[in-house]
């Protein structure tokens, strides 16, 4: 067992962490960069429908899985991973949950007008399209993650969002304007990041020896995908309950403003999402006593590396979003800071995730994430419609810092130490305690005649020395 955690060191160690990092850093880059070109071609209205359509699509084909981009990873990780059922068995998921998901945005195209009030229905109907590429670019992804093949996994990160601005470039060349560009964009690049995706599992042998689909290894791996999704769906929740909500209550505009605050202030969680990426295969290949001890040592340390980066962060958003944007966005300087502050806390929240989810008990995240999402329901009903995008951002940042605090709690008691009883005992026979000396003058023993008798040979030998009568 320690052979086989000492191979898998390189794999998933700070050398896979720092390239996750880079990887997270330029699709960051690049959701700015087509953020800035949305935002300067046709304002902050269409700004904002950009951030819910890369948003609702995706959501609809993880929850509809049931979480199967999770359960994927962290049953290729796992013991299962040479098992010739496990890989069939998860592409017939992907192909059914993708499907199923279409299937649905279709049939919610009426409500999502709501939503989408400059965008006809039509193209909201193909954006149905977006909802298969999204899943299975996500699913492949994940794939790569739980095979150790960080290399592929960052190479998609970067496709799926780098992908847009070459479509968007061609759309705006074929005459298309606003939204509709917006919507070709996002069905031209998602088709090449599904590409990317599934070409990187066939490269890398993903196709290879499969047996025959299994259906109970579906359920389970449907269980415990459900199980993790109800997590980091609520996870979800708390980063984007807030978008829905000042969409629903405020104007576009206003939308828009927030989406690049929000974007902003995102860049707060690139360490810990590489963490996280790398920790969460690397836990559930070391098993629950080796996770344990390292989740102890590095949970005081991503505390400390989140913390840090806000002052300089702070700093860069009161000067570089006016610059960036332009003078509509000077508005979105004042919740960017105060989602930063809330934000802190992250490297703990994904340290604490990843160890929970990769110790199979992905039910305790939920419960922290629940917490979190009831702070978040509260304020923002209470504050978006009052104090708009501002409101938003307190709103959020108090979901952050009551989900860290309930995941440290419950990763520390998950992780402690328990005593193994069966050592103990034999830890406690090598280490004998001295035996007490004798006493000089000693009580007989008592025998049926009294204590002047000796005790007859029947009652069994005597524990001390004995004396003569």
């Amino acid at each position: 067992m320690k052979g086989a955690v000492e191979r898998r060191a390189p794999e998933l160690g700070r050398r896979s962490m720092v390239g996750n990092l880079a990887a997270q850093g330029c699709a960051v880059l690049v959701v700015f960069v087509a953020g800035l070109l949305v935002a300067r071609l046709y304002g902050p209205e269409v700004l904002g429908e950009y951030a819910l359509l890369r948003i609702m699509p995706w959501l609809t084909g993880v929850v509809v899985s049931c979480g199967l981009p999770l359960a994927s990873a962290y049953f290729l990780a796992g013991d299962l991973r040479d098992d010739p059922r496990l890989r069939p068995t998860l592409a017939v998921l992907a192909a059914v949950g993708s499907t199923a998901g279409a299937l649905l945005w279709l049939a919610l195209v009426p409500v999502l007008d709501r939503f989408f009030p400059g965008i006809p229905r039509w193209q909201l109907a193909l954006v149905a399209l977006t909802v298969i590429t999204q899943l299975l670019t996500v699913w492949g992804k994940a794939c790569c993650q739980g095979r150790a093949d960080m290399r592929g996994a960052d190479l998609v990160i970067v496709a799926e969002e780098f992908l847009f601005l070459p479509a968007f470039g061609l759309a705006l060349l074929a005459g298309l304007r606003d939204t509709g560009a917006v919507v070709a964009a996002l069905l031209g690049g998602g088709a090449a990041a599904t590409a990317t995706s599934l070409g990187r599992l066939a490269r890398t042998g993903f196709g290879r020896h499969w047996g025959r689909p299994s259906a109970p290894l579906a359920a389970q791996v449907l269980l415990y995908g459900a199980r993790g999704q109800s997590g980091n769906l609520l996870l979800l929740v708390n980063l984007r309950l807030d978008f829905l909500v000042v969409g629903a209550l405020s104007a576009p505009a206003v939308l828009g403003v927030y989406a690049v605050a929000s974007k902003f202030a995102e860049l707060m969680r690139l360490p810990a999402v590489a963490m996280h990426y790398v920790l969460y295969p690397r836990f559930a290949r070391d098993g629950p006593r080796l996770a344990g001890q390292e989740v102890r040592r590095m949970l005081p340390r991503a505390l400390a590396l989140t913390a840090a980066l806000v002052p300089p962060l702070l700093g860069a958003a009161v000067f570089a979003l006016p610059q960036l944007y332009g003078p509509a966005f000077r508005d979105a300087v004042l919740p960017a800071c105060i989602l930063l502050g809330g934000l802190a806390f992250e490297g703990a929240t994904a340290v604490c995730t990843a160890y929970l989810f990769g110790v199979g008990r992905p039910g305790l995240t939920s419960c922290a994430m629940g917490a979190g999402v009831a702070v978040t329901v509260v304020l923002d009903l209470l504050l978006i419609p009052r104090f708009g995008a501002v409101g938003a951002a307190v709103a959020s940042s108090a979901a952050y810092l009551v989900t860290a605090v309930v995941l440290v709690a419950l990763t520390r008691i998950a992780a402690r130490p328990r005593r193994n009883r069966h050592e103990y005992g034999i830890r406690s026979l090598r280490t004998r305690a001295p035996a007490r000396p004798c006493r000089l003058h000693r009580r007989r023993a008592r025998g049926p005649g009294g204590a002047d008798r000796p005790a007859p040979l029947a009652a069994g030998p005597s524990h001390g020395r004995g004396h003569s009568a």
